[in-house]
């Protein structure tokens, strides 16, 4: 389930909650929230780039050491084994 990101589209909100932003765990199928779940005031969904996850070389180092082979292209129809 994704993580959405809200915040109040009121710039007189006072409210802790929303006025510095929140998340909501949420399923894909939900509609956005319209309200603050706090004070009832308008909020927004924030559209937010998507966390990446570790970087390249962890995963080349995880794959390996689960015994899988990255192969590297020479030619066409031919590969080289790297690990």
């Amino acid at each position: 389930m994704p993580i959405y990101e809200y915040e109040t589209s009121s710039e007189k909100n006072n409210c802790p909650f929303c006025r510095d932003g929140f998340e909501r765990l949420q399923n894909i199928q939900d509609s956005a929230l319209r309200v603050c779940p706090e004070c009832g005031g308008p909020i927004t969904r924030i559209i937010s780039p998507p966390a990446v996850g570790a970087s390249k070389s962890m995963f080349d180092d995880r794959a390996k050491s689960a015994g899988f082979s990255k192969l590297k292209r020479i030619s066409k129809g031919e590969y080289e084994k790297q690990y």
